[in-house]
């Protein structure tokens, strides 16, 4: 059976290795792997599989998703909502469900709707959602009148995560870390949850790691000195030929997560990409014809897996099976 493109393929080889390295670094519940990366439950039971049953989730309908799947175990929404409507979908759920907070808008309304237990979000560095370190033990107080069981924080050092000097990304980690323990003194609980692909073995501080992109890969993730492979390509294939130097496939913007460059292909270079076509340069222009079958590695997992309904698992040209992306879209 081929593939038809442009489509997802992944690796077997490789999301096999990928797994078994990071579970021997975050064996079981020390990860929490994020959902967001490869939307797909069934690439989330193969890591339950592996003993990783608490999932990291980004929206309220990849939280669903999980549950109904039977993935619900311990399912973490390490994001804020204030949304009503969406917050009783969320305590309407099948299992157990965590939502991060960071303002007392947010633990009211989260109580109203009826969820149950909280993380106290906690900024420690990224501009982006957490409330300020000191302001943590206040929040936590909050919540627990409210009704809600607070289990403890969570931060995300999303900046640090692809510093390539180890010695200053780990440096830095730990000043950032230091905030969140501080937090989570005031806050009580037992769960201090950050980190990701990028810092999954330094970051020592946190209980559990909210890692992602290690299981498909990406080039931004790849230009690090991490042990992960590349599991997962755009196939797509050769539409168009020049006689100028250049041949042209049939998979553009629309197929891509464009926001960190250009894909990357190891069959020569990228010139350009448009909204069907990736224009490609080859080492060896004589080598590539017309319906050739060429495969181009991302520079962000997470936008390019939202593109798709589905992934194709392969063994090199064997295609092993056809694997929904059921937690697309938001």
């Amino acid at each position: 059976m081929a593939v038809p493109t442009p489509a997802l393929v992944v690796e077997r080889s490789a999301l096999e290795h990928n797994i078994a390295v990071i579970g021997s670094t975050l064996p079981g519940a020390r990860l929490r792997p994020h959902v967001k990366a490869f939307k797909a439950t069934a690439l989330a039971q193969r890591l339950a599989d592996a003993g990783h049953v608490g999932f990291t989730c980004a929206t309220v309908r990849e939280v669903e998703g999980m549950a109904a799947a039977g993935l619900g175990h311990d399912l973490l929404l390490a994001n804020e909502v204030i949304d009503a409507d969406q917050l009783s979908r969320l305590a309407a759920v099948e299992g157990r469900v965590t939502l991060a907070v960071d303002s007392p808008l947010g633990i009211d309304r989260a109580a109203g709707a009826g969820v149950r237990e909280v993380l106290i979000d906690v900024d420690v560095g990224l501009p982006r959602c957490g409330c300020p370190p000191e302001a943590a033990g206040a929040l936590a107080d909050q919540a627990r009148k409210a009704g809600l069981g607070v289990r403890g924080v969570m931060g995300y050092e999303g900046h640090l995560m692809t510093i390539a000097d180890r010695v200053e990304q780990t440096r830095r980690v730990e000043q950032s870390m230091a905030d969140l323990l501080k937090a989570s003194v005031d806050v009580g609980g037992d769960v201090v949850s950050a980190g990701g692909t990028g810092t999954y073995d330094i970051n020592v501080w946190a209980t559990e790691i909210q890692a992602g992109t290690f299981l498909l890969g990406d080039t931004q993730y790849g230009a690090l000195d991490l042990p992960f492979e590349q599991a997962i390509f755009v196939e797509c294939t050769v539409i168009s030929r020049s006689a100028k130097g250049w041949v042209v496939v049939n998979a553009g913007l629309k197929a891509l997560g464009m926001d960190h460059g250009d894909p990357s292909w190891n069959g020569g270079s990228v010139m350009y990409c448009s909204d069907e076509h990736t224009t490609l340069v080859a080492d060896d222009h004589d080598a590539i014809s017309l319906d050739d079958r060429v495969r181009l590695a991302p520079a962000h997992l997470d936008p390019t897996v939202a593109r798709h309904e589905e992934l194709w698992l392969v063994d090199g040209d064997e295609v092993i099976e056809s694997l929904p992306i059921d937690l697309r879209h938001w």
